[in-house]
């Protein structure tokens, strides 16, 4: 069992979910539904390019939506702060349709 805390931050919400999980289950568990949900054909990443006790790294996926058939082209960009040589935070940044 871990002995820290993460929080991670979309920039919206997933349908019928939060837009900031707490706790490493959390975490995980958001990471298996997004690929549940999602058919990866591609993907690059890009970095890490650090500034202190965190860094960036860009990412680009060609992926389909399983539930809705529709496939598109995701670029996003995620900061994570390092504590104690853990990601304690991760934030995820990236166009949202209003």
């Amino acid at each position: 069992m871990s002995t820290y805390e993460i929080v991670s931050v979309e920039a919206a919400a997933p349908p019928g979910g939060a837009a900031e999980s707490r706790g490493v289950k959390a975490v995980a568990e958001k990471g298996k539904q997004w690929i549940a949900n999602h058919e990866v054909h591609s993907s690059k990443l890009e970095g890490p390019w650090p500034h202190g006790n965190r860094f960036v790294v860009r990412f680009t996926f060609d992926v389909t939506n399983k539930p809705s058939g529709r496939r598109l082209q995701m670029d996003e960009v995620g900061v994570f702060t390092v504590e104690n040589e853990k990601i304690v935070r991760e934030e995820f940044f990236y166009p949202t349709e209003a």
